[in-house]
């Protein structure tokens, strides 16, 4: 499942390409979205934003299309495109787990932005560029969800449909195809409302101290299993498999030790170490969990997973600090890593 960094990373692609950009012809190939893209059609993006693992995109009519990947779902783009070292070595695709590594360089070195709403041609993210300054013009194709994998160039304009699209939105440069979510709806402003407010935090849209508390007060009034409170999305925004088994183990603390158990301050710890390590995935592209990285050690944390992170994925590989083999178990149909000493 695609976690937060993926997420707010599409949302990027949208504010880029599609906000402000005029027209959006939206419509449903595969036909399952059809009355809802009705709603839309025709209208222009006003807005993009990301709220853990929801996107939320506005329209000029006041109505909002929201999505939920969940397990499967991810988008496809298509057209005029920025893409950066994550997109480009993966070959395009924004969305599912056990994304592909990144290879330092291999767009060419571009700028990077840093606000969430930034303008259309910021380039965000680490050595993001135009594919058109890569060789000769052309227009190219991408997929986003948890990995993102470039696909070959499109030579017609727009593209068909490939598989099973619930949804299509197109403006006169740019095309993105959305398949597999669990959530995808128009809903109006009141609803998105709803929506937010029965979520958990999320560092990127909650700043403050405000934040903050408002997740230790959550954990710490429930007997649930730290372990399982950072994957409860009304807790915090955004926590998947992957930041949940390396954030517990960044602060040495037991996946299974109850909420209200855990010390104030390891709690607020936990809020802040997630807010860095999402920034760094959205600004990478990968959920890159060890810290002190340089040089080729870096190189080889972006482009393969066995170099990023502590525990997760690693059963029986001996820790990283202490040696002990890393256990695993299956917690709320989740595998949940964590080393028995360290974490003890």
């Amino acid at each position: 499942m695609p976690e937060g960094h993926s997420v707010h990373r599409i949302a990027r692609q949208f504010a880029r390409h599609f906000v402000d950009a005029g027209p959006v012809a939206v419509s449903s190939p595969q036909g399952r979205f059809a009355a809802d893209a009705r709603l839309v059609d025709g209208h222009a993006m006003t807005q993009a934003r990301a709220v853990g693992k929801q996107m939320f995109l506005e329209f000029d009519n006041g109505l909002w299309l929201r999505v939920h990947l969940g397990m499967y779902g991810a988008w496809d783009f298509a057209g005029d495109i920025t893409v950066d070292d994550t997109t480009a070595s993966a070959g395009g695709r924004m969305g599912q787990t056990n994304q592909r590594g990144t290879v330092v360089g291999a767009t060419g070195t571009g700028e990077r932005g840093v606000s969430a709403h930034a303008r259309r041609d910021t380039v965000v993210g680490a050595h993001e560029d135009s594919v058109w300054s890569i060789g000769a013009p052309r227009r190219t194709r991408i997929r986003m969800a948890e990995s993102e994998r470039l696909e070959p160039e499109i030579t017609e304009w727009p593209p068909e449909p490939i598989g099973q699209v619930r949804a299509r939105l197109l403006t006169a440069s740019a095309v993105a195809d959305l398949r597999g979510p669990t959530v995808c709806e128009v809903i109006d402003a009141a609803a998105v409302a709803r929506v937010i407010a029965a979520l958990g935090p999320d560092p990127l849209v909650d700043r403050g101290r405000a934040a903050e508390q408002r997740f230790v007060d959550a954990v710490r009034a429930k007997s649930t299993p730290i372990g399982l409170l950072l994957m409860d999305q009304s807790v915090v925004s955004g926590i998947g498999n992957v930041y949940r088994a390396e954030l517990l183990f960044r602060a040495r603390q037991s996946p299974f030790t109850p909420g209200r158990l855990v010390p104030e301050d390891v709690v607020g710890a936990l809020w802040r170490d997630w807010a860095k390590l999402l920034r760094i995935g959205v600004e990478t592209g990968q959920m890159l969990t060890m810290d002190g990285l340089r040089g080729e050690a870096r190189r080889r944390a972006l482009a393969h997973r066995d170099d990023r992170h502590w525990v997760y994925h690693r059963t029986g590989e001996p820790c990283r600090v202490c040696g002990t083999p890393i256990a695993m178990q299956v917690a709320a149909g989740r595998k949940l890593y964590w080393c028995p000493s360290c974490q003890a």
